[in-house]
């Protein structure tokens, strides 16, 4: 029960590592002139709870800090998250009858 428990933040912890993570290789390809990782693969880390590592990511590699769409929409997305995180926090933390 414990682990089950423990399942969301595993899963939190773990695709927040990797959306700093896919930041940290996207600055250094951009900066070797490599193949780089997509716009919307990084959008799409943020968007499956992956929110705070990429901005972490942006900010430690000061990476896509000069675009709006990053800059805006990261912080974006992290409010919405825990906007729905509280309210669905409420929906199953209501006791029953």
């Amino acid at each position: 029960m414990e682990l089950l428990k423990a399942l969301p933040f595993l899963y939190l912890g773990a695709v927040n590592i990797l959306g700093f993570s896919i930041m940290g290789i996207d600055k250094k390809r951009a900066v070797r002139g490599a193949w780089r990782i997509p716009e919307t693969t990084l959008f799409l880390y943020a968007l499956i709870g992956g929110s705070i590592g990429s901005i972490l990511g942006m900010r430690v590699f000061h990476h896509k800090t000069k675009h709006w769409y990053f800059v805006w929409g990261m912080p974006l997305i992290l409010i919405l998250q825990i906007i729905i995180g509280i309210w669905v926090y409420k929906i199953v933390s209501i006791p029953t009858l």
